[in-house]
């Protein structure tokens, strides 16, 4: 069975929350939600790749909740970005993914609080809707480059058709 090349059609950008440095020889797109199971399995093996290969990897996360299958996915994405907005949004995306079977609004506001974020401005980004076009801007360039299940990942640009286990992930990636 040949697979499609996908390529990433929305290059890496100052809009994107990076982990690394921009420069870095390698970089590991993924497009995921915060409720899906799948990207709740990947997410420790991406936390070992970040340690594994330190400066040499720009990991960038996108948004692609999928609110037909997963109730609270939209609102942790809002949440993370909310974060994002007082500079946590890695704090909140580690908690999002720790507690992805918790992610109802009273728990949300739970992890603001824990994370000694200003809860009433988080309040009022998640239910005004603040980052709702930002989250679809990440859907739409999901869509654009094949995405259609989460986790997606793409590795310098290319689509990674691979498991996504750490040994596959880290052979990909050692091979460029």
């Amino acid at each position: 069975m040949v697979l499609p090349v996908s390529i990433l059609t929305a290059p890496v950008g100052p809009g994107d929350h990076l982990w690394g440095p921009p420069t870095a020889h390698l970089t590991l797109v993924q497009y995921g939600g915060y409720q899906c199971p799948n990207c709740g399995s990947a997410y420790p093996l991406l936390m070992n790749l970040l340690e594994h290969l330190g400066d040499q990897l720009c990991f960038v996360f996108r948004h692609f909740p999928r609110s037909e299958v997963y109730p609270h996915a939209q609102h942790a994405a809002e949440a993370a970005e909310a974060a994002a907005s007082q500079g946590k949004f890695w704090p909140m995306h580690h908690c999002l993914y720790t507690h992805r079977h918790a992610l109802g609004s009273g728990y949300l506001v739970e992890y603001a609080a824990d994370l000694k974020l200003d809860v009433r401005q988080f309040l009022r980004e998640v239910t005004g809707d603040r980052f709702v076009s930002r989250i679809q801007t990440d859907i739409a360039s999901g869509r654009a480059s094949g995405v259609v299940e989460t986790p997606a990942f793409f590795i310098n640009g290319h689509r990674y058709h691979g498991a996504p286990t750490q040994t596959a992930l880290l052979d990909a990636l050692s091979t460029l």
